[in-house]
């Protein structure tokens, strides 16, 4: 079996240091094979930078996806067109740089494709999210043993329905975006393994990863302050999933919440 960890929205330092944390572990006690993580907010809480994407590529992560905050650094922008493995969302604009897919070599040799979507609900408009994840899937069919989507979405209804639509045709599709993680980690009959939410790689004492006093001024008296990222709390979220490499099929899902022990490097 091969096993795929998708790892929810990591949030600035705090998320960072959970991934240096946790996946050796992860790798050694869980048997992890392939790992894949959406660091759309790892600088600073907003984006990416250079200096961050390899940071986070040297802890071993296979593939980087991202989301709406993609281009929030324009220092970030020349790594989409020269990085395979740093992904934009496939259902923006076809001009925007970058790409929104890649197939990745993984240990045995198991060539997994990773594809990156993003919802439209409540957020920018962007191109049809289900005929672009047809195209992609239909591109792989040969060319990748496993297929991981991560759906990048506002609207839970989205997710879901989006599960159910690849059900049997990718191994793991996992959600990011709103930072909270869910309990419904399942693997739909088809044989996809699937959860709505990873939830937030980062510091919880906090709004979604942000300081909670300016978050509650914006909220309550409409005073805007820098929603500088939080320091507590600091736990990863992400989906554990167990696909079988001769089917690509799963066969397991599990959610993982884990808390950063107090003095951890």
């Amino acid at each position: 079996m091969f096993r795929i960890l998708g790892v929810g929205d990591v949030v600035g330092r705090p998320g960072r240091k959970a991934l240096l944390h946790f996946l050796p572990k992860l790798r050694e006690e869980r048997g992890v094979d392939f790992i894949v993580v959406n660091a759309e907010n790892a600088a600073s809480g907003s984006g990416i930078t250079p200096k961050i994407y390899a940071e986070i590529r040297a802890m071993g992560v296979d593939v980087l996806t991202m989301g709406d905050h993609a281009y929030k650094r324009r220092e970030s922008l020349p790594l989409y067109e020269r990085k395979q493995r740093l992904l934009r969302p496939a259902n923006w604009p076809s001009g925007a740089p970058g790409h929104g897919s890649c197939i990745v070599e993984g240990p045995r040799g198991v060539r997994v494709g990773v594809v990156h979507l993003q919802g439209r609900v409540f957020m920018n408009a962007q191109g049809d999210f289900f005929e672009e994840a047809d195209r992609l899937i239909n591109g792989m069919r040969t060319k990748a043993d496993i297929v991981v989507v991560d759906m990048h979405a506002e609207a839970t209804s989205e997710k879901i329905a989006l599960s159910w639509y690849l059900d049997g045709r990718v191994g793991l599709l996992f959600g990011s975006h709103t930072h909270v993680p869910t309990a419904d980690a399942v693997v739909r009959p088809q044989g996809t393994a699937y959860i709505t939410d990873a939830g937030m790689t980062g510091p919880y004492d906090g709004v979604i990863g942000r300081i909670k006093e300016a978050v509650l001024k914006k909220m309550r008296l409409n005073v805007h302050e820098p929603f500088v990222v939080a320091e507590g709390d600091i736990r990863l979220g992400a989906v554990l999933a167990e696909i079988d490499e001769k089917t690509g099929k799963a066969v397991s899902c599990e959610g993982l919440w884990l808390e950063l022990p107090e003095g951890a490097a």
